[in-house]
């Protein structure tokens, strides 16, 4: 399948605001609503013909741009500015690209006109991230082809040779890489325990609301049958061995797999290898330990990649994140001792892809796999956002990800009715109508794909996906 080369004719953006109906803390932060924004695109093709797609994202304050002393508007003014960067730089396009070039020509200036106003590199990368997957899912649906047999046909023109962004990989066969890439029917959620998530109806909040869903942990795990977890850590050694001790007692006789996420919040690398010490030698911990396969992000972003930590990887993978802010984020990371790289919608789906590719790389040359790139989320919301980055971990082969906002979020909830039923209608396994709305079906702590799988469009299945752009607000 060759990639097809087209013209960005028109991008526009709406927002949905979305009220969660539990807090959800990671960090220093506590978010208890935000917009969604959601993105519809158009692109001209040679013979003049056109096609539309979209894609959809939640914009959280105080994660791309962690400065306590900006408001969480000014953290939304801030993605909203990438997103017009960004469609300000592909309209302009003279020439008709691949959908991989639009991104691979306009990338460096992005990151360089963000900078310049002082934004974060995470930030620069919202907007081209979400307007890739529009522009790829107009493609697909150009095309006839579901967004699993596209790229691995290649019909995004993925060129990693000719774009400057991504020498290490230079001589990789990407075209032979995309193409043994076979999308997974389900996958397990890794369920998030947050910060100020009740662990049990000892826990509970009185304030707790009474929809039916589950408030704490241990409810989650009954309704939901998950069996693998991603526990937030709030930088305090004592404090954070104490809640996972309460965790454990929750999760012990159902975890199949941990994770460990530090959102930042150690100072360094000694500050993180005291707790590590503790959670290593405390009695109470050793299932829960044995469990654990890597741990996200523990040290701030603007020391994490400053001095080596091999020592520490040795004991306990480590995994980057918000550190994983441009294209050479992970390379450097490897070469301090880090191990693995999250792949987050909201980062971009051409780096998954190459972080991917980077892993496959780095473990033909060892005797036992030890890159990896893992499954992460945003809170995530039902609709294009989820079905967007599912469909991405399917096709990559992930076998968990992290999936968090089927908790905080009641659901499809805040869409109209007509978006909510026609969803149901196109995903009957990856949904359910229960408690009064459409919502992620988790069974078994299993997801079903086998729908985004199947169908045309990067995970969409047609123009505008069902969704009420009419019900939305604060298009820009």
């Amino acid at each position: 399948m060759d990639a097809i080369r087209f013209h960005v004719e028109e991008i526009r953006f709406a927002e949905r605001n979305v009220a969660l109906r539990l807090p959800f803390r990671f960090g220093a932060a506590t978010v208890t609503a935000c917009p969604q924004v959601y993105v519809k695109a158009r692109i001209r093709f040679a013979d003049g013909r056109t096609a539309e797609g979209c894609a959809a994202e939640m914009m959280i304050p105080k994660w791309f741009d962690k400065n306590p002393a900006l408001t969480n508007e000014q953290n939304f003014e801030q993605l909203r500015f990438a997103l017009r960067d960004a469609r300000e730089a592909y309209t302009a396009e003279p020439d008709a690209q691949t959908a991989w070039t639009h991104f691979a020509s306009n990338y460096a200036a992005l990151q360089s006109r963000a900078r310049a106003k002082g934004l974060q590199p995470l930030v620069a990368s919202y907007g081209p991230a979400l307007i890739d997957r529009a522009l790829l899912d107009a493609l697909c649906l150009h095309s006839g082809t579901s967004f699993a047999v596209a790229m691995s046909a290649n019909l995004c023109g993925l060129d990693i040779a000719g774009s400057g962004l991504v020498d290490d990989l230079a001589g990789f066969d990407m075209p032979a890489f995309l193409a043994k890439q076979s999308p997974r029917n389900s996958i397990a959620a890794r369920h998030t325990v947050g910060l100020a998530d009740a662990i049990d109806e000892y826990d509970a909040s009185p304030d707790a609301p009474t929809d039916g869903l589950p408030t704490t942990l241990q409810a989650a795990v009954r309704r939901y049958g998950h069996t693998h977890f991603k526990l937030k850590l709030c930088g305090n050694t004592a404090q954070d061995i104490d809640r996972l001790q309460r965790i454990a007692r929750v999760i012990d006789g159902q975890a199949q797999l941990v994770t460990l996420d530090g959102n930042e919040q150690y100072a360094d690398a000694d500050d993180f290898a005291t707790f590590l010490d503790r959670m290593l030698s405390t009695p109470t911990l050793w299932k829960l330990a044995q469990k654990t396969v890597f741990v996200e992000q523990p040290i701030r972003r603007d020391a994490a990649l400053q001095r080596d930590v091999s020592a520490l990887g040795k004991r306990i993978p480590l995994l980057i994140d918000e550190s994983d802010a441009t294209l050479d984020a992970f390379v450097q990371a490897r070469a301090l001792g880090y191990t693995g790289v999250s792949s987050k919608s909201c980062k971009g789906f051409y780096k998954s892809v190459i972080n991917a590719a980077r892993c496959a790389q780095w473990n033909a040359e060892l005797e036992k796999p030890r890159y990896f790139l893992s499954g992460e989320d945003l809170t995530m919301q039902a609709g294009i956002g989820v079905q967007q980055d599912l469909a991405l971990v399917a096709w990559l082969g992930l076998s968990h990800v992290e999936r968090n906002g089927h908790h905080y979020v009641n659901g499809l909830a805040a869409a109209p009715e007509a978006e909510q039923l026609a969803l149901l209608r196109a995903h009957p396994g990856l949904y359910e109508t229960s408690d009064g709305a459409v919502r992620l079906a988790i069974r078994e702590g299993q997801l079903d794909l086998s729908s985004l799988n199947a169908e045309p469009g990067f995970a969409t299945g047609k123009p505008g996906a069902g969704i009420s752009w009419d019900a939305m607000r604060s298009v820009y």
